[in-house]
């Protein structure tokens, strides 16, 4: 994990200034967690404690009643913490999630925007961390809000 995490943090870095770097780097997070690339994250913005991912509404993301599932949005804000946090962590520090609690606020249309601000851990000393991701619609309304439980520990 240490590996893939020092591969994400370096290639975010260079692709930042490449167009399209957000689409780019969203299909590698995907490759390396293929749940998470079924919802096609565009990473907006990725810096140490912070993350801002859009999903865009589409077909296999939409539920019967036509609006974007349950699952999809906890998805995006999985996808949203695990990158602020992940991005952030010391050398030689794993982490994994869980536990992740949402809350549906409204129905969830068009393209959303999940943004995450986290603490960033000093050492890797073994403690768990919980997160807060805010999910918004194209309004700026909020449509979720979500808790996500990572783990921290040293790597074995």
């Amino acid at each position: 994990m240490a590996d893939q995490l020092a591969i994400l943090q370096k290639t975010w870095d260079r692709l930042q200034s490449v167009p399209k770097a957000g689409h780019i780097f969203g299909r590698l997070v995907g490759r390396m967690a293929p749940y998470s690339g079924t919802i096609n994250p565009i990473v907006r913005d990725l810096k140490r404690g912070y993350a801002r991912v859009e999903m865009r509404d589409r077909k296999k993301v939409r539920n019967h009643l036509k609006s974007i599932h349950a699952v999809a949005l906890m998805n995006l804000a999985e996808v949203s913490s695990g990158l602020a946090f992940t991005y952030s962590l010391p050398p030689k520090t794993r982490a994994i999630l869980t536990g992740l609690e949402i809350e549906y606020t409204k129905k969830a249309r068009g393209t959303l925007t999940a943004e995450c601000t986290c603490e960033i851990p000093e050492t890797n000393e073994r403690a768990e961390y919980v997160i807060e991701v805010v999910t918004r619609d194209t309004a700026g309304d909020i449509v979720t809000r979500a808790h996500a439980k990572w783990l921290v520990g040293p790597l074995r």
